[in-house]
């Protein structure tokens, strides 16, 4: 006798297929987690394609503007810290009536920098925006008529204003989000 299997709904053969889909998504991302040059030089490929797209086809300069907005946002989280000095010393002044820092004397805590985002997710959501973007460039709905150099003068400016923020942040909580440039300690054996 043959045993009846109840047959597969169309919906369910769609989830388990998406499932497996993203799944194997994941282990290649997974997979490209140590290779940081190589994924950042994909990136740069991409978004110079995207550029030469934009040369190339004169237009969707709001589609440009928009995805280098991103990319200020994206860059500008990478460099802060998880837990913002500022707001820790707004709440050391109230106990104890000094600005708060990072530690300067032996007896202090130590406190590594940890970033608010991450290398690998600023790496993945600066390639997602920059393949929407490109996807984008092929449709005329995103193509508005604008005067680029205004958007690109705008664009300058804010990155000018915030960069400049941000390291002034930076000298007076003295903290250095890039580990190049550090004093690197060896182990002592005598």
């Amino acid at each position: 006798m043959d045993s009846m299997e109840p047959e597969q709904t169309p919906f369910a053969a769609v989830s388990a297929q998406t499932s497996r889909l993203q799944r194997q998504y994941q282990a290649w991302l997974d997979k490209s987690t140590p290779y940081v040059p190589y994924r950042w030089l994909g990136t740069a490929g991409l978004l110079m394609i995207f550029f030469a797209r934009i040369f190339v086809a004169q237009g969707w300069y709001i589609v440009a503007y928009s995805l280098g907005i991103y990319l200020l946002n994206l860059f500008l989280a990478f460099l802060q810290p998880k837990f913002d000095p500022s707001n820790e010393a707004v709440d050391n002044e109230m106990e104890d009536g000094s600005a708060g820092g990072l530690p300067t004397k032996q007896d202090e805590e130590f406190r590594p920098f940890i970033r608010r985002l991450p290398e690998f997710k600023f790496w993945y959501s600066a390639t997602r925006a920059i393949t929407i973007g490109f996807a984008c460039t092929w449709f005329s709905v995103f193509d508005v008529p604008v005067f680029w150099p205004v958007l690109v003068v705008y664009w300058l400016i804010l990155f000018a204003l915030t960069m400049r923020r941000q390291i002034q942040h930076m000298i007076k909580y003295r903290y250095v989000p890039f580990t190049f440039g550090k004093a690197k300690y060896t182990k002592n054996s005598s």
